[in-house]
């Protein structure tokens, strides 16, 4: 298969690469995530795994590479928008606000087809529901410092879990890619990925007749 340049240094989208069997090389992209008032959680993701890519373009455009996979997660709930807590302080906010409510999970996934020389971008939103959280369980949680790096300032694939009652969608999008998505975007732009796959199966099939 053909490799793919990850511009993320999210350990759970390597993770999910690795599952899928993808060839991938890591190249994070340091862009502006500062997020904006009264801005759309589903376009401001978008705009922003796109943005990732772009930089990956350019910092690679002597020797640019077929694939380029870009993604962004934010958290929204209240008419506000949770990125990554700058510090503690402000991941115990987070939470606080999280704590007993539902809110929306949006990921946004770009990636760059090389053959065609255009960027595909999708979004994939779900609904979480957290228990109502005390202050020490919130302070508890902070210790882990599972929170640094993470939208809303928890990660679900940890001790988060702990937290959430229900999941309405993909978990894998809470995570931070969404693979339903991901696999048919791959699969839409001619990456080999889905062919193989599917001449796979159906070798397993006549295997087992």
């Amino acid at each position: 298969m053909e490799p793919i340049i990850l511009a993320s240094g999210s350990p759970r989208r390597q993770e999910y690469f690795k599952l899928m069997g993808l060839p991938f090389s890591i190249l994070p992209a340091v862009i502006d995530e500062n997020l904006p008032a009264q801005t759309n959680p589903q376009k401001l993701t978008e705009e922003l795994a796109v943005k990732k890519v772009q930089k990956v373009i350019e910092v690679m455009k002597a020797r640019l590479p077929k694939w380029i996979c870009g993604a962004d997660t934010v958290v929204a709930t209240d008419n506000k928008i949770f990125g990554k807590p700058a510090n503690r302080e402000e991941a115990a906010q987070m939470l606080s606000k999280l704590s007993g409510k539902q809110h929306k999970v949006i990921t946004a996934v770009a990636l760059y087809n090389g053959n065609d020389k255009k960027i595909d971008f999708k979004s994939v939103s779900c609904t979480v529901s957290f228990a109502v959280l005390s202050q020490e369980e919130i302070e508890w949680y902070l210790d882990t410092n599972e929170w640094q790096g993470a939208a809303g300032a928890y990660r679900i694939q940890g001790l988060a879990g702990c937290f959430i009652t229900q999941i309405k969608g993909s978990p894998s999008t809470v995570a931070g890619l969404p693979l339903r998505e991901f696999y048919a975007m791959l699969r839409d732009n001619g990456y080999p990925y889905g062919a193989k796959l599917r001449k796979t199966e159906i070798s397993a099939v006549h295997a087992s007749l």
